[in-house]
């Protein structure tokens, strides 16, 4: 397992959502799994599972009536599971018109009203 940084930008929204991975191993065996998506940008994912995915493992998310792509770019245990970085595949981006988590939270919305608050005291 490989440990990398996130080079993903600010971009990030956090979410809490079931959805199924599905890959071929390298010895061509198929795999099915359920992950929780943890965050979301419009060029990569984090998703926890419960036992690793090897780094470089090309890979399909999918939710609802839709799919994404991509490879998965590190995989490191954190508590109890594992958190896969992927990275989406080039032409397959991620984009609230194409799929919303059910629940999707932008940090700096937080941030923002948080100083709103503040400012008000």
């Amino acid at each position: 397992m490989n440990e990398t940084l996130d080079r993903r930008g600010p971009d990030r929204l956090l979410c809490a959502e079931l959805v199924e991975l599905t890959w071929v191993d390298s010895k061509g065996r198929h795999h099915r799994r359920v992950a929780n998506l943890e965050d979301i940008s419009l060029s990569g994912v984090c998703l926890q599972v419960e036992s690793p995915i090897l780094t470089g493992t090309p890979l399909s998310i999918s939710f609802g009536d839709g799919e994404l792509v991509g490879t998965v770019r590190y995989c490191r245990f954190e508590g109890m599971g594992y958190f896969l970085g992927v990275e989406l595949a080039e032409g397959c981006r991620w984009s609230t018109q194409h799929y919303r988590p059910e629940h999707l939270l932008n940090p700096a919305d937080l941030v923002e009203s948080t100083v709103r608050r503040k400012r008000a005291l």
